[in-house]
């Protein structure tokens, strides 16, 4: 294996390290004061994977859900993959052997690092993002398992530990606005929410804000290729 792509991966997945560790302590925490322990929560971080779902499916497991509630809650909560998880298919359609496990491990947050589809010089570029993935994951296992140890030896309230999720997202949106000097994309997603939240509520807002979102940067993406 290249040293160099590893290294680089690494230093690349560094922004991600802190947030995952933090959040994956918080559902270990969650997941432990709800009653399920330590191989339950490695056995989430591993398999599921899906931040904001594994919050909300300590809800599910908690209230006894049944299959078909769990499966609409989980599209309805990851929705969001379908949508921006198309940007990355030219990006992803040479990666052989590494395909499946990019394209599970493609968090929120890794999606944020690896979108601009770039990769340092030297490297192999597929074990570059595969890796990035990787120790993406890596942190949120960890973070998961010392949380769980942590609800086991100190158990205290979790009321309002689900935030830590939104916190995420609002780092990661703060984070690409101070990165990039295109803000069109930023603005069409804060609006068409916006909208959405007025036109549909608050519990029926996500799929209609994804697809007035994914319209209207295609519009707009047409009209740039028209006038270029």
């Amino acid at each position: 294996m290249n040293l160099k792509t590893v290294k680089q991966a690494f230093y690349k997945s560094l922004p991600v390290l802190a947030g995952y560790v933090v959040l994956g302590i918080g559902f270990g925490i969650l997941l432990r004061n709800a009653g399920y322990g330590l191989l339950w929560s490695a056995a989430m971080s591993l398999f599921i994977y899906a931040g904001s779902m594994q919050y909300v499916g300590v809800g599910l497991l908690t209230g006894g859900a049944s299959v078909l509630t769990t499966a609409i809650t989980t599209f309805m909560v990851n929705a969001r993959h379908l949508f921006y998880s198309i940007s990355m298919i030219d990006t992803y359609k040479e990666a052989g052997k590494y395909k499946p496990y990019m394209i599970f491990a493609l968090t929120d947050e890794t999606y944020s690092l690896l979108c601009d589809g770039t990769a340092p010089e030297g490297v192999d570029v597929n074990l570059y993002r595969t890796l990035v993935s990787f120790f993406n994951q890596c942190y949120w296992v960890t973070g998961s398992i010392i949380g769980n140890l942590i609800g086991s030896l100190l158990p205290f309230s979790t009321a309002g530990i689900e935030f830590s999720m939104t916190a995420l997202f609002v780092a990661s949106f703060t984070e690409q606005w101070l990165t990039t000097k295109n803000h069109v994309p930023a603005l069409t997603g804060l609006l068409c929410t916006l909208l959405s939240l007025v036109l549909f509520g608050r519990e029926n807002f996500l799929i209609p804000a994804m697809l007035m979102i994914t319209l209207v940067l295609t519009i707009l993406r047409r009209f740039e290729e028209n006038h270029l």
